[in-house]
C-alpha cells in the first residue's frame, strides 16, 4: 500500500485510508507504535514494551509455577 506525505501545519504526516484503519482496528486519536526491524519500520497499534512485560511474565509464571500454584492456595 502506498501512503503519501503531506504538510500538516509545520509537521509533516502521513493520512492512512479507511481500508488500513479498519484491518488495524484504528480510529481517530487512537496511538500508532513505530518500531524499527531489520526488514525496515513495522506500524502497529500494540504497545511492544508491553509485548516484552507480558513474555517475561510468562517465562517467570513457567519458572515459579509451583511457588505461584502454593501461594495461590
Amino acid at each position: 500500500m502506498k501512503l503519501k506525505l503531506r504538510s500538516i501545519g509545520t509537521s509533516t504526516g502521513v493520512i492512512l485510508p479507511k481500508q488500513l484503519l479498519d484491518r488495524l482496528k484504528l480510529k481517530k486519536d487512537d496511538v500508532l507504535f513505530a518500531s524499527e526491524t531489520p526488514e525496515g519500520y513495522l506500524l502497529t497499534p500494540y504497545d511492544p514494551e508491553v509485548e516484552k512485560q507480558v513474555k517475561l511474565g510468562l517465562e517467570i509464571m513457567k519458572e515459579h509455577r509451583e511457588t505461584l500454584r502454593a501461594l495461590a492456595k
